[in-house]
């Protein structure tokens, strides 16, 4: 039979997905990428925030309609959502024929067996695995999930009740992984969990990142090592030398503050102060002058005044960081957040986005500016429609986040080649070869 599957939500989310691709591919089931083919539809769902429940709700009707316009026969969903609303959704959703919460997935194939062959007595029991993932983010980049959950209990978010709490994988287990990926020809390894910094500290009583990255890099044939989600309040020094130190691993932090005043973060239940952010950021700078700094905000949390905002503001104008996303916040039921008094009206929520948004797209474009005439080496990923642009991502740029940087196509035999920057146009890079 022929599969086809829609991953949503997160990265950490895909690799799921990957493992799951790889589950059916192993029992001789035809992987497509067109649902217009699939006789097996399968979802993974994110259910993070109330934007992301709703794209996955639209996403299982419109799936769900292939079940009888098109070739479909069995519609699965699993994920986020699945986990969190099991009931409602089983409920509300007869079409879909198989929900897989995220606590059955050591259960999954045999669900997956018991519904398309009821009959069938010798269950297949086979679990989900890294090993037998199945590369979706092309040739060159794979993500390396080295952790599940979190225990970080942010008032805002629902993570910990559908995740559960943090745990690492062993060193050993994601090394193996590590060199798995690199035999298969990956050369860039995007390291993630919920919070990378915390990764060891269940385990080994210690944060043990730094020393994953350096024992990484070690491995022949990967060129750029990553990682996201870097809590601010567990970047160490031994990290930052790290970064500093290794050539192959790239000077770029990704760093979620969320907010810079104290009483908001201290409502978020954040363990660092704006103080604490700040300095943390200027040690990296002041360690590493060229690396590019990343975050993530949430307006209109439950009790942010106008002051609030503006220290905010005012944080983000200082243009400490290179690039800048934002969220409006989401109350979602369950968690701490969502039976704070002094819950922001939509209007204001929009009106503050907006404008955090207009301010970042300002900075953004000015450091961009600064880029021309620098030198970078850069990944060629692919090229445009017409064929006159190699396009591709220098250390600055994560993949599907960040920018692009564009060069005119001439007869280049490497992967990575030296560029130098010519131009801006909106949030990406214009560039030619050298040499």
């Amino acid at each position: 039979m022929k599969v086809g599957f829609i991953s949503l939500g997160c990265t950490k989310n895909l690799i799921d997905t990957e493992m799951t691709i790889g589950l059916f591919r192993e029992h001789q089931y035809t992987i497509v990428n067109d649902t217009n083919e699939a006789e097996i539809i399968v979802i993974n769902t994110c259910g993070f925030i109330e934007s992301a429940k709703q794209e996955a709700i639209n996403t299982i009707l419109e799936m769900a309609e292939y079940k009888t316009k098109g070739t479909c026969k069995y519609l699965i969903v699993m994920g986020c959502l699945v986990e969190r609303y099991i009931k409602e959704l089983r409920r509300t959703l007869p079409e879909v024929d198989l929900f897989i919460p995220i606590k059955d997935y050591d259960k999954l194939w045999e669900k997956i067996d018991t519904l398309i062959d009821p009959k069938k007595l010798n269950l297949h029991t086979t679990q989900l695995d890294y090993m037998n993932r199945v590369i979706t983010t092309g040739k060159i980049t794979a993500y390396l999930k080295i952790a599940e959950g979190c225990s970080n209990r942010c008032t805002y978010c629902a993570i910990p009740y559908i995740r559960g709490k943090y745990v690492s994988r062993p060193f050993e287990e994601i090394l193996e992984e590590a060199k798995n990926l690199a035999n298969k020809g990956y050369k860039e390894i995007i390291v993630i969990a919920q919070d990378t910094t915390k990764y060891g500290i269940d385990l080994y009583g210690k944060p043990k990142l730094a020393e994953l990255l350096e024992e990484i890099s070690k491995i022949e044939g990967i060129k750029w090592i990553r990682f996201l989600y870097a809590y601010p309040e567990s970047i160490t020094d031994e990290l930052i030398e790290t970064v500093k130190n290794n050539e192959k691993i790239c000077k770029y932090f990704d760093i979620p503050i969320q907010h810079i005043s104290d009483s908001v973060l201290k409502r978020m239940n954040r363990k660092t102060t704006g103080e604490d952010i700040k300095q943390i950021i200027l040690k990296i700078k002041k360690e590493i002058p060229e690396a590019i700094l990343r975050t993530t905000l949430i307006v209109g949390f439950p009790g942010e005044t106008e002051e609030d905002f503006q220290k905010l503001i005012k944080f983000i104008g200082e243009a400490y960081f290179d690039k800048l996303g934002a969220f409006k916040y989401s109350k979602e039921e369950g968690t701490p957040a969502a039976k704070l008094p002094n819950q922001i009206h939509y209007k204001t929520k929009i009106k503050r986005y907006n404008k955090i948004m207009e301010l970042a797209q300002k900075i953004s474009k000015q450091k961009l500016q600064e880029k021309i005439g620098q030198e970078y080496e850069m990944l060629i990923e692919t090229e445009t429609f017409d064929k006159r642009y190699y396009v591709g991502r220098t250390y600055m740029d994560i993949p599907e986040e960040d920018g692009l940087v564009f060069i005119p196509k001439n007869n280049i035999q490497n992967t990575w080649i030296r560029i130098k920057i010519t131009n801006v146009k909106n949030y990406d890079l214009i560039g030619e070869t050298l040499g």
